[in-house]
């Protein structure tokens, strides 16, 4: 049938119901160096498709927690080299906080993917006694490769991949998940141009979808339960199907903000510090 035709006695625009399953097999073995993600990730998916009679889809993203990715590349280093490490993945000091019981100090970088985060994002929790992992070295090949050996398997066509982390956010307590790497799924909508239900015009609204994606998939993983995966169906009309660089779509590396519009690149005690120093090298009486 026509898309802009409606059947007589079909509902309005609107009327139906919009729906989001979000869930999260259980059962994920642990992850070590070397492993076969995607046949680990496979593995689960279809064991869990088995026991519940719903499969995997067309239109489904699959979202995996960095932590796993970063196990399956390698990317441990020991704890007594923790701060080393942040030294090491950052490329840009955001703010520090000193803190008072004698620990190192708290530091809010931006690491070599672009993104700001407490610690350049070396993560201590849920990882082998003695050992820190980093991020993976490029989230976004991490979810295209991740990608294409799912819909390969799966023999689906429509597929989208996001792999996450924890951050924190600018003027808000508490921690979200965001995407770090995202294939197969458009990251963001971009509804400039539109109207709102009133008839305005948008000028600024662009939704970070894999974010939201991320988001909604770390209420049901949790932190502590071992369920390192999860499934988020009902936004097939932001997966794309296919495969090669158009299908994989641009990546999470895409949500970065540019530096040009960045209104917060240094915390409020270095940025009052720098412009002391660049007033006394302009005004040689101060």
């Amino acid at each position: 049938m026509d898309r802009g035709l409606r059947p007589r006695g079909a509902p309005e625009a609107g009327a139906v119901s919009a729906r989001l399953t979000v869930w999260a097999p259980g059962g994920f073995p642990e992850v070590r160096p070397g492993d076969d993600l995607a046949r680990l990730v496979g593995d689960a998916l279809a064991a869990d498709g088995a026991a519940s009679g719903d499969p995997l889809a067309e239109g489904d993203v699959v979202v995996v927690t960095s932590k796993i990715v970063s196990k399956a590349e390698g990317r441990v280093v020991r704890a007594a080299d923790r701060e080393q490490a942040i030294t090491d993945e950052t490329v840009r000091v955001v703010a520090t906080r000193a803190r008072p019981d004698g620990q190192p100090p708290l530091r809010i970088v931006e690491n070599r993917l672009g993104l700001v985060m407490a610690a350049a994002g070396v993560d201590a929790s849920n990882t082998p006694d003695g050992t820190v992992l980093l991020l993976p070295e490029d989230p976004d090949a991490s979810a295209r490769a991740l990608r294409a050996a799912l819909r390969a398997r799966l023999g689906l066509d429509r597929l989208g991949v996001v792999v996450t982390d924890t951050a924190g956010r600018t003027w808000r307590d508490g921690l979200t998940d965001i995407a770090i790497g995202a294939a197969g799924v458009d990251v963001v909508d971009d509804l400039r141009g539109g109207v709102d239900a009133h008839g305005r015009p948008l000028s600024v609204t662009v939704t970070a979808v894999a974010d939201e994606v991320a988001a909604a998939s770390e209420l049901v993983r949790g932190k502590a339960e071992g369920r390192p995966v999860a499934v988020v169906r009902g936004l097939a009309r932001h997966v794309r199907a296919g495969e090669g660089p158009e299908a994989d779509g641009p990546g999470a590396r895409s949500l970065v903000r540019p530096s040009a519009d960045d209104l917060f690149r240094e915390g409020s005690a270095e940025a009052y510090a720098r412009g002391v120093a660049d007033g006394a090298r302009t005004d040689p009486v101060r």
